[in-house]
């Protein structure tokens, strides 16, 4: 059974990897279905983040934005600033990696760990690693909450810090 499952989650991984988001949609069920049986509940939360992060290093941040719920109710907290909405989000992230002289680098999220709140909220956390062209390399620490909504898991609030 954890070879299936271990296999599963490889070919997600790849799937992914060489196709991006599924038009429409978020790895995770619909609200108010169950996962398969035997399948960890938090399996298609840790498929949002990869998908996350590959979106992030082909250098696509409307796919990386998929993984946040598209409502002016999405919250980001990082560098001591709130921003509200996931258009105003997604302008953060256009205005810090993809303004001029500014780069998105390539991105990876490590030391991650999933927490269940109920059926259809979860808690993820863990380290964001990115490395510039230059060598340079950022990090720092993100905790995130996420709900089940009828297009999948998303995130609906995200607090981020660097070092």
């Amino acid at each position: 059974m954890l070879r299936r499952l271990i296999f599963a989650g490889l070919w997600v991984c790849v799937a992914f990897a060489s196709t991006g988001w599924p038009a429409g949609s978020v790895a995770g069920e619909p609200a108010g279905s169950g996962g398969a049986a035997g399948k960890p509940v938090e399996e298609p939360i840790r498929v949002v983040l990869a998908q996350q992060e590959q979106a992030w290093n082909r250098g696509d941040l409307e796919g990386y934005m998929q993984g946040y719920w598209k409502s002016p109710d999405l919250v980001f907290y990082s560098g001591g600033t709130v921003t509200r909405g996931w258009e105003a989000t997604l302008d953060r992230y256009r205005r810090r990696y993809k303004a001029e002289g500014k780069e998105m680098g390539r991105l990876d999220f490590t030391e991650d760990t999933i927490e269940m709140l109920g059926a259809d909220s979860a808690v993820g956390r863990g380290r964001w690693n990115l490395t510039l062209s230059d060598g340079r390399k950022l990090t720092g620490l993100y905790t995130v909450i996420l709900k089940r909504l009828p297009e999948g898991w998303r995130i609906v609030h995200d607090h981020s810090s660097s070092e």
